[in-house]
């Protein structure tokens, strides 16, 4: 894909001459001849249509390669935190094992309450029934 931007530059090089050579040509045989009028502005559009080929493939080949080097340093970057999360985890992992540890009886203690609770009104509201 980065040969064909040479090649064209090359053919616009080429067509450029030929449109001088063409100018000259109607300069002087202008009375003479109205094709040769219509090719030189045939030339002179197929140059203009050319140089914008042309910078369009620079652009996309420019943008395509801003978005490689950005995914490279997107590599780069997730490659130097890996470890970092890898690390915090390790340290929080403990962390929230004794958390947990530490939660865990009040838990069950509000569980068993909670339920110590639901049996009185459930065995209240049958003797309010009965």
């Amino acid at each position: 894909m980065h040969d064909a931007v040479p090649y064209s530059t090359a053919m616009k090089f080429s067509l450029a001459a030929l449109v001088v050579v063409l100018a000259l040509a109607h300069g002087s045989q202008a009375a003479q001849c109205p094709e040769v009028e219509k090719l030189t502005q045939y030339f002179q559009d197929l140059s203009a249509q050319l140089t914008s080929t042309t910078q369009e493939l620079v652009q996309k080949i420019q943008s395509e390669t801003f978005l490689e080097d950005g995914k490279a340093q997107l590599q780069q970057i997730q490659a130097k935190l890996a470890p970092l999360a890898d690390d915090m985890q390790a340290q929080l992992k403990p962390l929230a094992e004794n958390m947990q540890a530490q939660l865990k009886p009040l838990v069950d203690n509000v569980q068993a309450q909670i339920e110590d609770l639901f049996r009185k009104v459930m065995d209240q509201t049958k003797a309010l029934s009965q």
